[in-house]
């Protein structure tokens, strides 16, 4: 029953990762079209982080009320309404409208998934879950440039993976009796292994009475440290995969085709690292994960700092940095039930998830200010100065542990 519900969650999480770059792949032809400035991707950007952020606030009362697959399920037919709403909008104005659908169905069942994946399922699969998700992520721009070829029809694109999450959306409904009968072979009592023993996680889960607050996870020890890590991973990951291109042409001199190819290489290193990572999380912990990957961050970041006259350093740290970043967010999900009791992860993960979107939705515009202002040369030192905080956070949250 577990092995066929995982198989369901790992097309769930590339599902998860479609949508995600299709905006970004289709908006070059999608801004022409609907005669509006180049600018405007912000726009509809930042109206997808809003949604995604309040529904992962929410999360915890969905997934009490409702339970996981069924939260999974309507939010996936959320995503899939929306990206048809895309397709055939025909009005930046539109486009804003559906938007906010689009990042609420993305941040309920992010906030779930990851959730019953941390309480129910090894550290391995969280590690894989999450390189399946960059398979989806990059599979999607393909969707996009087949749509484009010829026709130039970006509305086509939206519509074949609308149409691929109409299909998810079916089957998670079709799932629902094995959702049900999981949560209820579960014990309740007990939690996943501790996050730097060898071994699977339990398939408890817990609820306590009532839902968390906001105001008092934040009381809770070491959430605020948890959070602030989270904010600061996902402001260096998109930072980095934003910026890197202009950097290595502005600053290093490097031609543009070159600079792409290594900008991308640094997302492969992300998918690929994760991969890898899921071969050795049981064996490590999820603790020791995320110390490695921070120092790989760290060294990488310090390789693109390196004033060197040859290119190659700075070229391999941003493939090292993306090979650091890879265990850090899956691992600190997966150890969330054990710092803080299967009882709050729902709640505390939801909260993680917006605090995510936050440190990827304003900090890569906080340093296009810097580069505009100061210099791009202070990229290497901005990731150094993220990295540096993941480090000092996770240090004080383990101190006492």
């Amino acid at each position: 029953m577990y092995s066929l519900l995982l198989v369901i969650i790992y097309i769930a999480f590339i599902s998860l990762g479609l949508p995600d770059s299709l905006v970004g792949s289709a908006w070059p032809v999608m801004h022409r079209d609907l005669q509006v400035p180049v600018s405007y991707m912000g726009i509809i950007t930042m109206l997808i982080s809003g949604g995604t952020i309040l529904s992962s606030l929410f999360a915890d009362r969905l997934t009490r009320k409702f339970g996981t697959g069924l939260v999974t399920a309507v939010s996936v037919f959320l995503t899939a309404a929306a990206l048809f709403g895309f397709s055939v909008s025909d009005s930046f104005l539109l486009l804003c409208i559906w938007a906010v659908p689009y990042g609420l169905g993305a941040g309920a069942v992010d906030a779930s998934l990851n959730n019953y994946v941390a309480l129910h399922y090894a550290s391995r699969h969280m590690s894989w879950l999450h390189c399946f998700w960059g398979v989806g992520c990059s599979v999607s721009p393909y969707i996009m440039s087949y749509a484009l070829t010829g026709r130039s029809d970006w509305g086509m694109g939206f519509r074949i993976v609308s149409v691929i999450q109409i299909v998810l959306t079916a089957l998670l409904f079709l799932s629902l009796p094995l959702w049900r009968k999981a949560a209820a072979a579960a014990p309740q009592t007990t939690l996943p292994a501790q996050t730097d023993d060898p071994g699977t996680a339990s398939s408890g889960e817990t609820a306590s009475a009532k839902p968390l607050t906001i105001r008092r996870m934040l009381r809770m020890k070491g959430v605020p440290l948890v959070l602030a890590t989270f904010w600061a991973y996902c402001a260096l990951e998109s930072t980095t995969g934003i910026w890197a291109s202009s950097y290595l042409v502005q600053h290093r001199g490097i031609d543009a085709e070159t600079a792409a190819m290594f900008a991308s290489l640094f997302y492969l290193g992300i998918t690929f690292g994760r991969f890898l990572s899921g071969f050795v999380a049981d064996r490590l912990g999820d603790r020791r994960l995320i110390r490695i990957g921070i120092l790989t961050v760290l060294a990488g970041a310090a390789l693109v700092l390196l004033p060197l006259p040859i290119h190659f350093p700075a070229l391999a740290g941003l493939i090292v940095i993306g090979l650091g970043c890879a265990p850090i967010y899956p691992s600190i999900i997966h150890s969330t039930p054990a710092n803080f009791g299967a009882e709050n992860s729902q709640a505390i993960i939801g909260v993680q998830m917006a605090s995510a979107y936050l440190g990827s939705t304003f900090m890569p515009p906080l340093f296009g200010l810097l580069a505009a202002h100061v210099s791009i040369g202070l990229y290497p030192a901005y990731l150094l100065l993220f990295g540096g905080l993941m480090l000092f956070t996770q240090k004080r949250l383990y101190a006492d542990r």
